[in-house]
């Protein structure tokens, strides 16, 4: 048990159900376990959409995977991997301004100019992480912040990975470990990557942008392909 924590079930705590939801995991379920929409029904009874007051806690910062980008997991489980911004304090959940909301139109273009690809580990919609194969990438449109030499700051929209957005990407490396790595590249690849570290910012290759294009075609039509290849 958390303590130091409202109760989620305490009828005076005046929170609303994405607050209790948080509390909920924290103090039921617990980081690293899973559970299912039944279960938190049962906890809910009564509560409309409380799931979907569940995965409003994503935009907080919360970590909370399906079997869509865990392959280890159900299909009607749910793994709370980590908690965010602790949304039942007033405070906290205001500091958290919420990113704004992008049009269609918007995350078309975004999610085109960066060849459907995470501009922070490069990889594709549906893909594997290789440091994690049974967890699969899937991509979002957010709003990014850089601090300019002068001072002032500017705005971005980039496509980032579900895992890259959290900053639940594992451990980090070491400067050492990467600058080996380089050096084992060729020529090519290491200009390549140069200007990546310039722009702060992953490219692509056509051969890239070609599979990520494949991986998002229905299976009929990757049939297709592979049959005319």
């Amino acid at each position: 048990m958390v303590v130091d924590l409202p109760r989620w079930d305490d009828q005076a705590f005046k929170g609303g159900t994405m607050q209790r939801c948080a509390l909920w995991l924290m103090q039921e379920v617990g980081v690293g376990n899973t559970f299912t929409k039944e279960h938190l029904r049962q906890s809910f009874p009564g509560v409309a959409q409380a799931d979907r007051r569940m995965r409003d806690l994503r935009k907080f910062g919360w970590v909370i995977r399906t079997s869509a980008d865990d392959a280890t997991l159900l299909r009607e489980d749910q793994r709370f991997v980590g908690a965010g911004v602790p949304v039942w304090e007033q405070s906290a959940r205001r500091a958290a301004a919420p990113e704004r909301r992008f049009s269609a139109k918007e995350k078309t273009s975004v999610l085109a100019r960066d060849s459907h690809m995470c501009t922070q580990c490069g990889v594709a919609a549906g893909d594997s992480y290789l440091d994690d194969p049974n967890q699969t990438a899937l991509l979002s449109v957010v709003q990014r912040s850089t601090v300019l030499p002068d001072g002032q700051t500017t705005n971005s929209l980039v496509t980032e990975c579900k895992r890259c957005h959290s900053g639940s990407g594992g451990e980090p490396a070491r400067a050492d470990e990467v600058l080996a790595s380089y050096e084992a590249l060729d020529d090519r690849d290491r200009q390549r990557f140069r200007r990546w570290t310039e722009a702060d910012r992953r490219g692509s290759t056509p051969l890239e942008r070609v599979w990520s294009a494949y991986r998002r075609l229905p299976p009929a039509a990757r049939d297709a392909v592979r049959g005319s290849l």
